[in-house]
């Protein structure tokens, strides 16, 4: 599904009104009804219930107005606060203001000068209050009395169903512009919202329920939108079928180059992921000195022992033996536990100059190459890099902070800048190609922060893509299913008690459940 900054919405809406002919009324008309069938499901009818309507003076308040003219005309005890002044209001917005007093449903307002305790006895016994304070639009931060309604509005702990966006999201970037409304289900128009989806935004949404208010899909069309989210249909569409006539050579062969002394771990759970995400063969290439550590933890990957003079990591003499496997693999993965030093950097610029299949680079590849990016314009084939926040500080010589202040931005620029697919991982982790396309991912939960979930991810875009996928669509597969398998784990055993390898664990359940198109049930405790 795409996503749209709050600019590109409001061309498509302008381009609706001016050159289609649809009426801005029809459009808050359809967008007001929307609003109303998600109040009646959340409210279980109509009849005998009581609504508070928090009503700003641009747009947004005119959905609410309307909104609250269709609750009343099934049945609700509607209650309606301006906050502001009526004589702020026009267009589509007093219109239906105007409408609304006509019938008998007074709009109250609240201002500095106006006492709210009929807002909030009125909202203490209503059975839902529906917040259409703030639109998309809202660059400022919100202070005074709207701020006020808003806190009162969290405090009091009733239901909220907001109208396009939570009031206080930045619809850019998802960013809180001083207080927020925490909403339980948020019914946005046309097209999700940036803010919406992205973090800390997506925490104050609540259920997101998109609806279609008449924009005609040409419209929609003629907007280079080039955002994203990661779904269902998309990934399970990606995820090649297997062939009742096949053997372990017709899955794709995956090397995975890891391993130092402490750090066992991360190549046990890359190279079991590749396994369990559908890879035929993997190979784990892995310091000599280690080498029974790792054929002791793992029976189905190939352990290839690596020359490490001894000392526990790789040395750069063992490049050629590298590069040679590499010529016998569909896909080549480096980086998990690899640790940092001279011979690791000799040898991570080798497999990038002279890989020619697809490549994932995470961990310490990412480190080895952060001083100098690029070494990325020497591929040869399709790359995927999966830095996290401080990964990609190094990678852009900024710091985290910067980063995470506009994931989609730093990660777009780089991946056009070096010509590779960048996985920004995280909270709403961030796919971005070369071409400018962004892909947002929605799966995935607190629990999946635990040592080792990155290398899962390495070695589940490394096994999608060993079978034939193209590497970007791999990566937006292997996130998705990665957040999946997050989510089944989090379900059986809790999020506080997660580890990386409940993830490997359940990962066949995860691509069973895309597969399907359906939940699977997961019993409890398995």
């Amino acid at each position: 599904m795409k996503v749209v900054s709050p600019e590109q919405m409001k061309k498509i809406d302008e381009c609706a009104i001016n050159e289609y002919g649809i009426p801005g009324i029809l459009l808050m008309e359809n967008a007001a009804a929307a609003v109303a069938a998600q109040a009646r499901a959340m409210m279980g009818g109509c009849a005998g219930k009581r609504v508070t309507v928090v009503a700003g003076r641009g747009n947004n308040g005119g959905d609410a107005f309307a909104a609250a003219r269709l609750l009343h005309s099934k049945g609700a005890d509607v209650r309606v606060y301006l906050v502001g002044e009526k004589a702020g209001l026009s267009g589509d917005a007093l219109f239906n203001m105007e409408i609304l007093e006509r019938i008998g449903t007074g709009v109250t307002e609240i201002t500095e000068n106006i006492e709210m305790s009929s807002f909030l006895a009125d909202m203490y016994t209503s059975d839902l209050v529906i917040d259409g304070l703030f639109g998309t639009g809202l660059s400022r931060d919100i202070e005074g009395t709207a701020a006020e309604v808003i806190a009162r509005i969290n405090q009091f702990g009733r239901p909220v169903l907001s109208i396009d966006i939570p009031s206080g999201i930045d619809g850019r970037d998802g960013s809180i512009r001083g207080v927020c409304v925490k909403a339980d289900a948020t019914v946005t128009f046309g097209l999700p919202k940036l803010g919406l989806v992205l973090h800390p935004g997506c925490l104050y949404t609540g259920t997101l329920i998109t609806a279609d208010i008449g924009i005609p899909p040409c419209v929609i069309g003629k907007q280079d939108i080039k955002t994203g989210i990661i779904d269902l249909d998309m990934v399970s569409a990606m995820i090649p079928q297997r062939k009742p006539d096949s053997n372990k050579g017709d899955y794709g062969r995956v090397l995975i180059v890891t391993g130092s002394t402490g750090m066992t771990g991360s190549g046990c759970l890359a190279s079991m992921a590749a396994l369990r995400t559908g890879a035929g063969l993997v190979y784990t290439g892995v310091p000599q000195s280690l080498a029974p550590v790792y054929s002791s933890h793992m029976t189905e990957p190939i352990v290839i022992p690596l020359e490490d003079s001894g000392t526990g990591r790789l040395s750069a003499s063992c490049t050629e033996h590298i590069l040679g496997l590499m010529d016998k693999m569909d896909v080549v993965a480096i980086g998990p536990g690899l640790t940092a030093g001279d011979d690791i950097r000799k040898i991570v610029g080798a497999v990038i100059e002279n890989c020619r299949v697809p490549l994932v680079m995470d961990a310490d590849a990412l480190n080895a190459i952060s001083a100098d990016p690029s070494v990325l314009k020497k591929l040869k084939a399709e790359a995927v890099l999966t830095p996290h926040p401080g990964e990609m500080a190094r990678l852009t010589g900024t710091n985290t902070k910067q980063v995470q202040s506009d994931r989609i931005g730093t990660a777009t620029a780089f991946a056009q800048q070096y010509g590779v697919t960048v996985v920004l991982k995280g909270n709403r982790t961030v796919v971005a190609y070369p071409d400018g396309r962004v892909l947002i991912n929605t799966t995935g939960n607190a629990g999946m922060a635990t040592a080792g979930t990155g290398d899962v991810l390495t070695g589940m875009i490394a096994g999608i893509a060993a079978q034939g996928v193209p590497a970007g669509d791999a990566a937006a597969a292997g996130v998705y299913l990665h957040g999946l398998a997050g989510d089944a784990a989090a379900d059986c055993k809790g999020m506080h008690g997660m580890v990386a390898g409940d993830i490997v664990d359940i990962l066949p359940v995860a691509i069973r459940e895309a597969l399907e198109g359906a939940q699977v049930e997961i019993a409890q405790g398995s």
